[in-house]
């Protein structure tokens, strides 16, 4: 039995397909170093960009994510992944050394760009403070959504093959 509940988070009012993604900047953190970046500049030209929202980093659900798209080789069947969480630059730059990912994060420590995908899950008993829900977009170049997976429980995962299916990765 695990040692946390499972709790309902109810529907999100998430960015359907068809909606603009809304611009941002924020610090984009790698292992080795990290810049602000635009929404905008991260996109690919060519083709999509999925964006991977997951709860702080340090996380097992931020970890078991994580994990899951690298084990997919994601880095290397979309045309680009980013991901965005509530933590600082510091503790998602640790995060990717330690694990040796391969994927950027943006650093969004106010939970903003959650609020503006309208995906924020307040944490209980923790006045003010919330961070994503487990959440995927993708987007076109023009930065419009194609497709949106957003949790209604947590913890909860995507099921990775179905979403792999619906974004042409398999």
């Amino acid at each position: 039995m695990p040692d946390f509940e499972v709790v309902e988070l109810g529907s999100a009012d998430n960015l359907e397909p068809g909606a603009e993604a809304p611009a941002f900047t924020r610090p984009l953190v790698t292992d080795e170093f990290w810049e602000d970046r635009s929404l905008s500049e991260t996109s690919s030209d060519e083709g999509r960009t999925i964006l991977v929202f997951t709860p702080m980093i340090g996380s097992f659900v931020a970890k078991y994510i994580w994990d899951e798209l690298a084990d997919r080789e994601w880095f290397d069947r979309a045309d680009r992944v980013v991901g965005v969480t509530a933590s600082t630059p510091y503790g998602i730059s640790r995060f990717l050394d330690e694990n040796e990912f391969p994927f950027a994060i943006f650093a969004d420590p106010g939970n903003d760009v959650a609020d503006s995908f309208g995906i924020p899950h307040d944490l209980d008993g923790m006045a003010g403070i919330s961070e994503p829900r487990t959440a995927v977009f993708a987007l076109d170049p023009e930065l419009t959504v194609e497709a949106a997976w957003v949790a209604t429980e947590w913890p909860e995962f995507p099921d990775y093959d179905a979403l792999e299916s619906q974004l042409g990765l398999e």
